[in-house]
């Protein structure tokens, strides 16, 4: 599928990803990346790794999310 067109090609994207995930190797997690930034809008593509984490979630990813959310989302009332 080739990139994507209007005002979708604009959305931002956070991809996280444990260095050490036996289940889906970083190696796709980037490859993944890869295909995002040829789709849309290669700056707003976020990619972050996570030393030591499997296939799991860290402190530091769970940050990272809540800063993008914030970045990214209105406010709830």
């Amino acid at each position: 599928q080739g990139p994507i067109s209007g005002v979708n090609r604009e959305i931002p994207v956070l991809q996280c990803h444990g260095d050490c995930d036996p289940l889906v190797p970083l190696m796709f997690g980037s490859l993944t990346v890869e295909k995002l930034k040829s789709m849309i809008n290669p700056a707003n593509v976020t990619f972050r790794t996570y030393s030591g984490m499997m296939h799991s979630s860290c402190i530091e990813e769970m940050m990272d999310i809540k800063q993008f959310i914030d970045k990214h989302l209105p406010p709830v009332d």
